[in-house]
């Protein structure tokens, strides 16, 4: 217990505080950037304004306002339906993640070689299909229990190679549409659909492939590689956030750290 002139606080009252400031922070984050976040910002004003009119005793006001406040927390779960599920995906990757770090400290695993070379691969391709201006959408993903892609595309479970890679986004292939999803050491399923982004952060020369790449890592823990079919620049998206022009020589490190 500590005295603050005549405010008595506990532990629990600054663990309290600490808390709900890092819930606030995720939710901000998880928001920022997207239309959820100009309706928390309108749902705060309506709030603010209704304990208004109450001080000001404006009873008709009031009451209009005060409907719309009692069904506001349903209203406010089927809005942001999406946003809540995207959150509990947060939290509950950032608990495994933490667990799995854990885990590889103590057996100090390390890349094995079949890994090492499907980097070579999956970079190999990407450089090439750069160079040429052929436009690729490729995800990797930890779990395939997530909805990304789950309703869509062709399920082909192929090894990872560099030649089947560029031959399934060589623009004359009837598969080169959609994404690749990359789980578990192989190609599981190519042609899918992904969810698309409505950041208003992103640069308005930004293509629904871009914006299909980081709407799949707003809603689960893919990374996400994009090949420009205009500048066969190469993007990377990873938790909501758009790289754009990454280096090649970067390409091999991010594949390390996320193909498995």
């Amino acid at each position: 217990m500590i005295d603050i002139g005549f405010l008595p606080v506990r532990i629990w009252d600054v663990l309290d505080i600490l808390i709900v400031g890092f819930m606030l922070y995720s939710i901000y984050r998880l928001l920022r950037g997207s239309i959820a976040f100009n309706i928390v910002i309108g749902v705060i004003l309506l709030y603010l304004l209704w304990g208004l009119v109450g001080v000001l005793d404006m009873p008709l006001l009031s009451e209009i306002l005060g409907q719309f406040i009692s069904v506001g927390f349903i209203a406010l779960i089927i809005i942001f339906q999406p946003e809540i599920r995207r959150f509990l995906i947060y939290l509950g990757n950032t608990t495994l993640r933490g667990r799995a770090g854990f885990f590889r400290r103590l057996f100090k695993t390390t890349m094995v070689p079949e890994f090492e070379n499907q980097v070579q691969e999956i970079t190999r391709a990407i450089e090439k299909m750069s160079r040429a201006k052929t436009g690729a959408l490729i995800v990797l993903t930890k779990n395939l229990g997530s909805d990304i892609g789950k309703e869509s595309g062709q399920v082909i479970d192929a090894l990872i190679t560099e030649e089947l890679i560029m031959t399934i986004f060589e623009h004359r292939s009837p598969l080169h549409d959609g994404a690749m999803i990359i789980h578990g050491g192989k190609i599981h399923a190519v042609s899918c659909i992904l969810p698309v982004s409505s950041s208003s952060r992103l640069p308005t020369k930004v293509g629904l492939r871009h914006r299909a790449g980081l709407g799949a890592t707003e809603q689960s823990e893919a990374a996400v590689f994009i090949v420009s079919e205009e500048t066969g620049k190469v993007s990377f998206a990873y938790k909501g956030v758009l790289t754009m022009d990454i280096e090649m020589e970067r390409i091999a490190d991010l594949l390390s750290k996320h193909i498995h």
